[in-house]
């Protein structure tokens, strides 16, 4: 009865006794089942997330995205791992169809998920089939041995063919795929950035029919997820399905354990503890300017070492706050005549400089009527009455990088864009607050800066003119050391504008100063070509012209000042004290700046005529040709990639800074852009400034392990290209992100190129910011990474003594 009621042979129910055919045919059946089930008896290999996590061909997470430049291969950098997989699957032992083998990995969590959108070219269209096949047969080969029901332990659910053709009806549709993980693994919700992509360590089983009509954005994903959770692990597979074994081998362990210990050292995003700055200067602070405690023990201040710049011994790791009531930065042009009050929220320029409409407070803006000192009546006019007075000036022509110094609130640099003039503009962090943030907020280039004791962080011979209204810099005492260090920087030929009261009053005071500085410049061999009253502000500026040759230095009766010493390098202002002499005049026609450069905009794009072809360039090549291939590359690279395939929004940017700028390529491709761009070359790096100033554009001098002298939330976007790898050698990473978040607006970008393991540590952080990562792609231990800083501030604090008062 027992055997009656539980089995069945040719579909009839057995009788009550068993007969010698029944029993053979009985015995017949149980060993064609054993001899099915077999191969589903191998228990499969259970493998840990690390190999697939941190493996070669994973180099940027599950966040990489391909194509974001036009020379650049679209192929994945994975290829190599899935012609491993396709291979050894093609060639399994003896031929026999593989049982597809589990993959056990931890969910990715949703923050890394909700980034992950693979792009891939149609370079993977071809080897994708040939997966799907291998795939396809391995399903079959579950499917015949086991009726559908995957065998051993943890392996994951595998759908049925109506469940199957159901997904091959869905025509390119989201489908559902999920996948079974170990005990201590937690499924997170996918959010927005995600919607059509699945966890790249999910093992998956699809069908042929099924990816011919999938979209090919999904194939991508589809076949970057099998890549990520099998690829690496082909030989390993192969061993297993040959030895019939269940246990890893030696080489599979001992790699594992290689990728794991090279990557113990980057940190996941959970491991960065973030704390707000508790400074003096608030939401205002300047690390480099903000150290009370070294201006504190100064021996003297006559001569503004105080506004100088005296850096902590460490840089800070902490973020400034935001001013409370702060709002996203108003657009360019709108911005250069107002701006939210609660951004900068200063009020003493405008009761002190309200008369000469230098700001104006205006409900919950601060307006700027775009008056100073020298033009209250608008700096349009003032820039004509400079050009009337001296039609050589050529603004936007001859004449094309200028420095303002003492800038007030920059509104001369801020109206000379309409003329093509790119303006470098300065003034201390003193009591005249925000002056140079006002700047910057209103999206005009502007530092901090003091003309103190040591040399401004720019190259020699450079601007070609520099500019001066009513600056109050007392040119004329120690030896014109002051007016001796912009004698450096300003161009041969180029001119010095001076509006200021000496120029046109005549008391006492004024008359002793004029008189003073009418014998320095003399002494200086600088020309007096015009001095030009303006009405209508009545007011005047002498315009002076330096000289083009050394004769006049020759052939004066007294040394004074006198010539430094050929053994002065007139490039050398790294904290390089202000010396009271003149270098002599390049005289040799092959020496920078014994030629005025082209006019603009054709010395954007020529090499300079003394970049020598006898010199090597930064990038190895002959220098006029590493020159041209910079500016072909970022050409390429910011029409192809930057302005369409970043998801950045650039009528939200307007202030650019370039962390490293070697030509300045990047800048120069920006050139139809309505950005301006601060080009900072390293100090650790070529020397290559005075190019970037020959071409027409500006920059300075900088370290990286400090902060840089501007205001916190100063800067649309950043860009770094390979300079935090070779920075991390010098001063933390943390750091340097520190400072990037401090010059960062909310909202602003980054663009970081560089090697893989520091793009990974670079977008840990970003994230631990909570930072939105837009873009990341790698190919060959090179990545690129794109990210948006939010307007999230943590909640601890750290105080910095240094900072307190």
């Amino acid at each position: 009865m027992a055997m009656g009621k539980y089995s069945r042979v040719d579909g009839r129910k057995s009788t009550n006794y068993c007969s010698p055919t029944v029993i053979v045919v009985f015995v017949g059946f149980c060993l064609v089942g054993v001899w099915m089930l077999m191969p589903s008896s191998v228990d499969p290999v259970q493998l840990t997330d690390l190999s697939s996590r941190y493996s070669k061909t994973d180099l940027s997470s599950q966040d990489s995205r391909a194509g974001f430049s036009s020379q650049d291969s679209k192929e994945d950098i994975r290829v190599e791992a899935e012609d491993k997989f396709s291979s050894q699957s093609e060639n399994s032992s003896g031929g026999q169809e593989e049982v597809a083998t589990k993959v056990v990995s931890k969910p990715i969590k949703s923050e890394d998920a909700s980034n992950s959108d693979v792009r891939e070219s149609e370079n993977w269209s071809e080897k994708e089939s040939d997966n799907n096949v291998v795939e396809t047969q391995e399903e079959k080969a579950v499917g015949e041995s086991s009726g559908g029901i995957p065998t051993g332990e943890g392996d994951s659910k595998v759908d049925d063919g109506t469940s199957d053709n159901e997904e091959a009806n869905s025509e390119g549709k989201e489908s559902n795929i999920s996948t079974e993980t170990n005990d201590n693994a937690q499924t997170e919700p996918e959010n927005e950035n995600s919607k059509n992509e699945s966890n790249p360590n999910e093992g998956i089983q699809r069908s042929q029919t099924e990816e011919s009509v999938e979209k090919p954005k999904k194939m991508a994903d589809e076949k970057a997820r099998v890549e990520i959770s099998t690829g690496d692990q082909s030989e390993i597979l192969k061993e297993t399905t040959t030895e019939s074994g269940a246990w890893s081998t030696q080489v599979a362990e001992s790699e594992s354990e290689k990728k794991l210990e090279k990557h113990k050292s980057l940190k996941d995003a959970s491991d960065y503890r973030w704390k707000v700055c508790n400074v003096t200067a608030g939401p205002d602070y300047i690390p480099c300017l903000d150290n009370l405690r070294a201006i504190r023990k100064l021996p003297q201040r006559d001569h503004y070492q105080h506004r100088e710049r005296h850096c902590p011994d460490e840089a800070p790791t902490c973020l400034v706050p935001l001013p409370e009531g702060y709002k996203q930065s108003i657009k360019w042009p709108k911005s250069r005549e107002q701006i939210w009050y609660y951004n900068v929220p200063h009020t003493k320029l405008a009761e002190v400089k309200g008369h000469q409409n230098w700001v104006k407070v205006d409900g919950d803006h601060l307006t700027f009527p775009g008056g100073g000192t020298q033009f209250i009546h608008g700096a349009l006019h003032y820039i004509d009455f400079i050009q009337q007075a001296l039609p050589d000036i050529g603004w936007g022509k001859r004449s094309r990088v200028i420095l303002d110094v003492g800038c007030g609130v920059a509104s001369l640099g801020g109206y000379l864009f309409d003329r093509d003039v790119l303006t470098m503009s300065f003034a201390p962090k003193d009591e005249h607050e925000a002056q140079v943030q006002f700047a910057l907020e209103r999206g005009i280039p502007a530092i901090s800066a003091v003309m103190g004791t040591k040399r401004l962080p720019f190259p020699s011979k450079v601007f070609d003119i520099v500019h001066c209204a009513r600056c109050r810099v007392p040119w004329h005492i120690d030896g014109g050391k002051l007016l001796l260090e912009l004698n450096r920087v300003l161009r041969p030929g180029g001119y010095f504008v001076w509006s200021a009261t000496p120029v046109y009053r005549k008391d006492t005071e004024n008359a002793g100063i004029w008189k003073a500085m009418s014998e320095l410049t003399k002494s200086m061999c600088w020309d007096l070509v015009k001095i030009s009253r303006d009405k209508l502000n009545g007011v005047a500026a002498a315009i002076y012209r330096k000289p083009v040759t050394n004769a006049c230095y020759e052939q004066r009766s007294l040394n004074e000042p006198p010539l430094c010493n050929e053994s002065d390098e007139p490039d050398a202002v790294w904290n390089v004290e202000l010396q009271a002499c003149m270098h002599k005049v390049p005289e040799n026609v092959a020496e920078r700046g014994n030629q005025w450069p082209q006019q603009w905009p054709q010395r954007l794009e020529s090499a300079p005529s003394w970049l020598s072809s006898s010199a090597i360039g930064v990038y190895g090549k002959a220098a006029p040709e590493d020159f041209a291939a910079d500016y072909e590359h970022w050409k390429r690279v910011v029409s192809a990639s930057y302005l369409t395939g970043l998801g950045i929004d650039w009528s939200l940017v307007r202030n650019v800074m370039d962390m490293k700028a070697v030509y300045g390529g990047f800048a120069a491709a920006l050139k139809d852009v309505k950005v301006w761009v601060m080009n900072v070359v390293p100090i650790t790096s070529s020397d290559t400034l005075p190019i970037i100033y020959e071409r027409g554009l500006f920059g300075m001098y900088h370290d990286w392990c400090e902060s840089f002298s501007t205001y916190p939330r100063t800067y649309d976007l950043v860009h770094a290209d390979h300079l935090f790898s070779d920075l991390k050698k010098r001063c933390k990473l943390v750091g340097i992100i520190a400072e990037v978040d401090r010059i960062l607006r909310p909202k602003g970008i980054l663009i970081v190129r560089d090697n893989v393991e520091t793009i990974n540590e670079i977008e840990n952080m970003a994230k631990s910011l909570q930072w939105k990562i837009q873009f990341t792609y790698s190919k060959d231990n090179q990545s690129l990474l794109c990210v948006q800083k939010s307007f999230w501030r943590p909640t601890e604090v750290e105080t910095i003594s240094s900072a307190i008062a």
